[in-house]
């Protein structure tokens, strides 16, 4: 199982972990996406920076 992840706010303004969690997770631009592993890694990450993020759960 994978999840999709987009950037929705900018990380302008934000403080530099969450820069860094956005930078881990591979997204670059606003309204960029990817599909990362549904592992507990990832999804401490993403709940890190769940305020600035658009999570999907894709089965397969």
């Amino acid at each position: 199982m994978t999840i999709k992840v987009t950037l929705v706010r900018s990380a302008i303004g934000r403080p530099e972990k969450h820069r860094r969690v956005l930078k881990g997770l591979g997204l670059r631009g606003l309204n960029s996406q990817v599909t990362v592993a549904n592992t507990p890694a990832f999804r401490g990450m993403i709940k890190k920076v769940l305020h600035l993020v658009t999570v999907e759960e894709n089965n397969g």
